[in-house]
């Protein structure tokens, strides 16, 4: 199941940077986390959907890309990204 726009705003709110921003990798990260354990929950009932499975996959690797950019240019904001995020832990 896709998320909502309220959610998706929700999750703009609470990541974003400054007020007008929707796109920062903070942001992306933060979609990806909720979409990655959406996903996950979803695995978890049906073992055989391999197709979603590789998605997953795709959407860990894509997180892993855009959270290592944050550790090279700021490791005290990447630790305390994946504290709020709950991941890594």
């Amino acid at each position: 199941m896709a998320l909502t726009q309220l959610r998706k705003q929700e999750i703009i709110t609470n990541y974003q940077v400054h007020e007008t921003d929707t796109g920062s990798a903070d942001v992306q990260i933060a979609m990806l986390t909720e979409r990655i354990n959406r996903l996950s929950l979803h695995l978890q009932a049906n073992k055989k959907d391999h197709s979603s499975r590789r998605g997953l996959l795709k959407l860990i690797g894509q997180r892993k890309r855009l959270l290592s950019y944050i550790q090279e240019e700021n490791r005290e904001h990447y630790q305390a990204l994946i504290g709020r995020l709950g991941i890594r832990g």
